[in-house]
């Protein structure tokens, strides 16, 4: 799943650059996700990082974009693929 800034956001500027896959944006109004870019931090952290700092609590799960963790890992996997150790054979 990749989650959504609401418009309930207030541009504190926190959640930017808190996400590894620079996922967030600032957007005409508001700050946006970019939703090929969403790991909800799978890959990185326990919990979406952009969610834990924010003082409102506008970051929801995007109902357009909804993913498994399988779905997610294989997206961090193609953002993030330094990263990724190479199986072994």
């Amino acid at each position: 799943m990749a989650l959504i800034i609401t418009d309930e956001c207030i541009n504190c500027d926190v959640c930017e650059p808190e996400c590894p896959n620079e996922a967030i944006f600032m957007g005409a109004e508001i700050y946006e996700i970019e939703p090929s870019k969403c790991t909800e931090c799978v890959g990185h952290f326990d919990e979406p990082q952009c969610v834990q700092v924010c003082p409102v609590s506008c970051i929801p799960v995007n109902p357009q974009f909804v993913e498994d963790q399988e779905t997610l890992w294989a997206k961090y996997r193609r953002l993030q693929p330094e990263l990724v150790q190479p199986s072994s054979r």
